[in-house]
């Protein structure tokens, strides 16, 4: 194992302070987006009950990157198995909860621009609670294979290496790394469908029934996904398959970024995102 030192590893502090950045960052923006989307919007709208659950999954994944300074500033672990399975947990949920729930968005405001009328039965809070739902149980399900893996590992390891457990790991890789980059490629292609049908309703087929008041931030939530997937998802998975050992680890920072871009998602996605939730409901009604 290299980089070792008695009792751990060789401290990083570029990676502390990467994810000590990301971490003030993200923890504030997280709080007062959730904040806002609570105590000024509806929870009837399905929009807002996915980016309700996206703020939830990256305020999580925020509060756990207090660990990840602790390891790569001392490079040791002395909270145990346990917290360090805990904490990966989390932080591989984000990520995962996140490309599940920007696609979402990403098919609401598609259908909402494309096919407003059609998919109104569709489009419900309560159809949003049932899919939100079922995310995080096969994410958790999921989570509980994985974590008996990583637990596996950890106990090959000759220092407590935690989020460096990749060290001790046996050099196949998991069907779970496979299953995972599929995935994140199968949400890609959702998203630049709706990107295409949204740009081209736009330009050429909007209809009375399906009138935008700004077209350019209802692109540009398109183009944020998209972003989103380029640098924080796809690189990540793709590393997954393609890059062992430790060498990860810039592209696991820029996964990480993603909890600070999905504050500027909801305040896009949102015409009033800074409004009262009774000026919203009088303007929706005016609509």
């Amino acid at each position: 194992m290299n980089n070792t030192v008695e009792g751990g590893l060789q401290p990083e502090p570029v990676y502390a302070v990467v994810f000590g950045c990301i971490m003030v960052l993200g923890l504030p923006l997280n709080a007062v987006s959730l904040w806002i989307l609570l105590r000024r919007h509806s929870l009837k709208s399905p929009n807002v009950v996915f980016m309700v659950n996206l703020a939830i999954s990256d305020l999580l994944l925020a509060v756990s990157l207090p660990m990840r300074v602790y390891f790569y500033a001392t490079g040791t672990w002395s909270l145990g198995p346990p917290v360090c399975i805990l904490t990966t947990v989390i932080y591989r949920k984000n990520i995962n909860c996140s490309a599940i729930l920007i696609t979402f968005i990403c098919v609401d405001r598609m259908l909402a621009v494309v096919y407003p009328l059609r998919s109104r039965h569709l489009r419900t809070s309560s159809n949003a609670w049932k899919a939100v739902a079922l995310v995080w149980l096969f994410l958790m399900l999921m989570n509980i294979s994985r974590s008996v893996s990583m637990s596996r590992a950890l106990k090959n390891c000759t220092v407590p290496v935690c989020f460096d457990y990749h060290r001790c790991w046996t050099p196949y890789k998991p069907a779970w790394v496979y299953f995972y980059v599929v995935l994140v490629f199968i949400l890609l292609a959702v998203n630049i469908v709706c990107t295409t049908l949204v740009s081209w309703t736009l330009r050429s087929h909007l209809t009375d029934s399906a009138m935008v008041s700004n077209k350019v931030n209802v692109m540009l939530i398109f183009v944020m996904n998209l972003v989103m997937f380029t640098i924080c998802f796809i690189p990540l998975y793709v590393g997954l398959l393609t890059i062992t050992g430790t060498v990860i680890r810039p592209l696991v920072c820029l996964a990480t970024m993603n909890c600070c871009l999905d504050p500027l998602l909801y305040y896009f996605s949102l015409d009033n995102f800074w409004k009262k939730k009774e000026d919203v409901d009088l303007a929706t009604r005016e609509e």
